[in-house]
């Protein structure tokens, strides 16, 4: 880093009277999976603006950050879909995360993202430390997170991270609308993917950018929404990772943007009458036999770390999982990565719908393990590669 710009983040002091007590953030205008919310205000592209976000309030940048740590992918993903991918210096479980956006990409044109390289800025507890040795200009994690997980973190802290490095903007909750540390309860705001994405776009100065995706977006929900079968004749849906002997079980349309590639399809939940105290269950065997789905999405299946080709294997060796109607009629398949951005949300929103409803939206072509999204036929994609392709790299 220059001495001029670490002069300049001396100087710089960011606004953010939510940090110490959360703030209410604008509501959105769109129902469902997307969100158009205004939320920044500034002085041209490149200068002063600043955006508002629960939990961490208005939040003032002197410009559009050029290094940017970064957590969860979800956020790395919108940084590459508003042209800024090479900002992000961090990435959550780098060896998982960066081979599976790559997958998603390898479909577009010019849109490329090294993520594997980049250190995981999680791999062990977050300290101060770490954060100045980044000297980031933003810092895409809720303090909520910080403080409910990582040890040795104080409200204090979280404000000397913002006044002397640079602010955090991040919203984690909004994954299943869990509930916020102590510092943020009775105050915080939960939004849909597509709501953070423009929050996010709004950092970057990339608003019509945004509404472009936003456009490209929507019309690919009203036609996979508009071609829906009738609720009685869609399948039965387990959305579930295999673990030692068990499955870690999510619901497919709560509320939170984990549930953003399977809310919009609305398939009748295996496990729809179940709670959980925690974000997810945990299901045996016979549990699942006793709902024995149509369908089992294996949740990070598209991912290295989670090979579905595995769990697949696993389950016919099993004598409970052999009688699952979803193994006996090959529909056991690889579900996406909860933490999905805006490109990752289309791409699996595809994949999805071929899944469940291959009558309407052609057969899902299968996945192997390892390998990249697969290609489908122009005529048979739910969305254009092009003009996706164009819309990021423009």
């Amino acid at each position: 880093m220059s001495e001029a710009r670490r002069s300049d983040r001396t100087r710089r002091r960011f606004i953010g009277t939510g940090i110490a007590a959360g703030s209410a953030a604008l509501a959105g205008c769109l129902s469902g999976d997307g969100g158009i919310l205004n939320g920044g205000e500034g002085n041209g592209r490149n200068g002063s603006h600043t955006v508002t976000m629960s939990p961490v309030g208005e939040v003032a940048f002197d410009g559009v950050p050029e290094d940017a740590f970064v957590t969860f992918p979800h956020y790395a993903d919108m940084a590459v879909a508003l042209g800024h991918g090479d900002a992000v210096n961090t990435l959550f479980a780098p060896e998982m995360s960066g081979p599976t956006m790559s997958g998603y990409y390898d479909q577009l044109d010019g849109v490329s993202f090294d993520g594997a390289s980049l250190p995981h800025p999680l791999d062990s507890q977050l300290t101060e430390e770490q954060l100045f040795a980044y000297e980031s200009d933003v810092h895409f994690l809720d303090p909520s997170y910080v403080l409910l997980t990582q040890r040795n973190w104080s409200q204090n802290d979280i404000e000397n991270v913002s006044e002397r490095i640079g602010p955090w903007f991040g919203n984690f909750h909004s994954g299943v609308h869990s509930d916020p540390a102590d510092a943020y309860a009775g105050t915080y705001e939960y939004y849909t993917l597509w709501e953070l994405f423009e929050k996010v776009a709004a950092v970057f100065q990339e608003e019509e950018r945004y509404a472009e995706l936003a456009e490209l977006y929507e019309e690919t929900r009203t036609k996979i929404r508009s071609n829906l079968p009738p609720k009685a004749d869609r399948p039965t849906v387990a959305r579930a990772t295999l673990g030692d002997g068990v499955f870690y079980s999510y619901h497919l349309d709560t509320p939170g943007f984990w549930q953003a590639e399977t809310r919009p399809l609305g398939a009748n939940d295996a496990f729809a009458d179940e709670s959980w105290s925690d974000d997810w269950g945990t299901i045996g065997y016979e549990a699942m036999l006793d709902a024995d789905p149509d369908v089992l999405l294996h949740l990070w299946g598209i991912t290295p770390q989670y090979s579905v080709t595995d769990a697949r294997e696993r389950l016919e060796a099993d004598p409970i999982g052999r009688q699952l109607s979803a193994v006996q009629n090959d529909r056991v398949v690889a579900s996406g990565m909860r933490y999905q951005g805006p490109i990752m949300n289309l791409f699996q929103l595809e994949m999805t719908a071929k899944q469940l409803y291959p009558e309407q939206f052609g057969e899902w072509p299968g996945y192997r393990s390892g390998e990249s999204y697969p290609d489908i036929p122009a005529a048979e994609r739910l969305f254009d590669r092009q003009r996706l392709a164009k819309i990021i790299t423009a």
